[in-house]
């Protein structure tokens, strides 16, 4: 099992950010990551499917989501439904903490388990590095659109 977390600081408030996050027909302008990107039903919130496609240079793998937490401005998770050729778990959360100056500090944990078992050992690294180096690129992302007033 492979766990990850990374942080930046925004420069919007807490509120901006969570709403930028989760919008995901604006989330597709900022995504580095993202080529496809919606939730079933239009709505994000607690319960909530989401489905997201990768970029094609990054495998284009297309992951469904469950919210299993949604607090506006504060945190959201998700997890996996079902599996994908990579992922026997998947499950990542955002978490937002205000600054005293009207900006904010993102922290995005994730955790999974690469599948086959069998070449875990041998995926989980090479993946790890891969999240780390997107999702870095990702969060500088966001804080440019939001430079950019989203």
């Amino acid at each position: 099992m492979v766990w990850a977390r990374y942080a930046e600081t925004m420069p919007a408030d807490c509120d901006t950010v969570f709403a930028l996050v989760h919008d995901y027909e604006r989330r597709l302008r900022w995504d580095t990551l993202l080529r496809r990107a919606y939730v079933e039903g239009g709505v994000a919130r607690q319960g909530a499917i989401a489905v997201c496609s990768g970029r094609w240079a990054v495998g284009g793998l297309t992951m469904r989501t469950a919210y299993v937490s949604f607090r506006p401005g504060v945190v959201a998770a998700v997890k996996l439904v079902g599996r994908t050729p990579l992922f026997d778990r998947w499950a990542a959360s955002i978490r937002h903490t205000p600054l005293p100056d009207g900006r904010s500090r993102i922290e995005y944990t994730l955790n999974f388990r690469a599948r086959p078992r069998w070449l875990a050992a041998l995926l989980e690294p090479v993946l790890r590095l891969c999240f780390a180096w997107e999702t870095r690129r990702r969060l500088r992302a966001l804080a440019s659109a939001l430079q950019r007033g989203g």
